[in-house]
């Protein structure tokens, strides 16, 4: 079982090309239905005995996993990751067995107001300390805002970009490179960062560069962020995540068409872009209900 699992990790990561993130958490939930099937059968199950899987196992499973706490949300993406390894273990035209998740509300992305995101960036680099680790964060979260980056690509740009020009060419999800302009004001900042690092730049090391040289982790920008909102009272929902949803809201809000956000962000699917539509329509419903007279 050790190497069916060893197996589907090599999968996911190689040939589905899944992020390190998908990849932990789609392992982590076949190596639990593992570990119930076990016990539901009183041994473990091999390869051979998964073509036995009735719908009732996956929802003893499911009912087991909800009464530990899960969500709709969380308990939808359990089955869908099921899903995902009954597949590879038995074949793509294998006959899965069909059970309906439950029902999750559409999410509407949280964007965060321009004055906002300004101010968490100084706040942020006004408490990094020295002066070169405060030009580093405040680069990197305008990378996220100008650009639309994840901040795992931010942080996992190298040194091969330099040097910068109009555009930069990102690598997201399933190695997927895009080309973003590059706002002079962001492009200013990094530069502005690079002139203080202690660290030499190298095409094969990491742009932005940790305290002892390596590369900078995405946490550390996530804690700064939650520090910022916590000490200016900005809401939760301000986090480094929530920069890439209002680029591309504000975006959007000023013309942008969606199959050039949609190449803009890296989306695989136009339907992941059409999100910030609602999120547009709900801020021009906020504008009209603050300003019509009979709102």
């Amino acid at each position: 079982m050790n190497q069916l699992l060893s197996e589907y990790r090599d999968f996911l990561a190689n040939n589905r090309r899944r992020s390190p993130q998908t990849v932990k958490a789609y392992v982590a939930t076949a190596q639990r239905l593992t570990d119930f099937l076990t016990d539901h059968w009183g041994e473990q199950p091999t390869r051979k005995a998964f073509t036995a899987i009735k719908s009732g196992d996956i929802r003893s499973f499911l009912a087991m996993r909800r009464v530990e706490g899960l969500t709709n949300r969380s308990t939808a993406r359990e089955l869908s990751a099921i899903r995902g390894y009954l597949r590879f273990v038995l074949g793509e035209d294998a006959d899965i067995p069909t059970l309906k998740g439950p029902r999750v509300p559409a999410s509407v992305p949280r964007p965060v107001a321009p004055d906002d995101v300004i101010a968490i960036a100084d706040d942020v680099a006004s408490h990094a300390g020295d002066g070169w680790v405060s030009a580093r964060d405040w680069a990197v979260l305008l990378l996220l805002y100008g650009c639309g980056l994840r901040v795992s690509e931010a942080t996992g740009l190298m040194g091969d970009v330099l040097p910068l020009g109009e555009t930069l060419r990102v690598t997201g999800k399933r190695n997927k490179t895009r080309i973003i302009p590059l706002l002079p004001q962001v492009r200013e900042a990094i530069e502005a960062y690079l002139a203080l690092c202690p660290h030499a730049a190298e095409k094969d090391k990491p742009l932005f560069r940790g305290a002892k040289g390596g590369a900078l982790s995405p946490a550390l920008i996530r804690r700064a962020v939650q520090g910022a909102r916590k000490r200016l009272r900005i809401d939760d929902s301000a986090t480094p995540h929530a920069l890439r949803h209002s680029f591309a809201t504000h975006l959007l809000a000023g013309g942008a068409d969606l199959r050039s956000l949609q190449e803009l962000l890296g989306h695989a699917s136009l339907s992941s872009t059409q999100v910030y539509t609602a999120v547009d329509t709900a801020m021009l419903l906020d504008e009209y209900n603050n300003a019509h007279p009979r709102a």
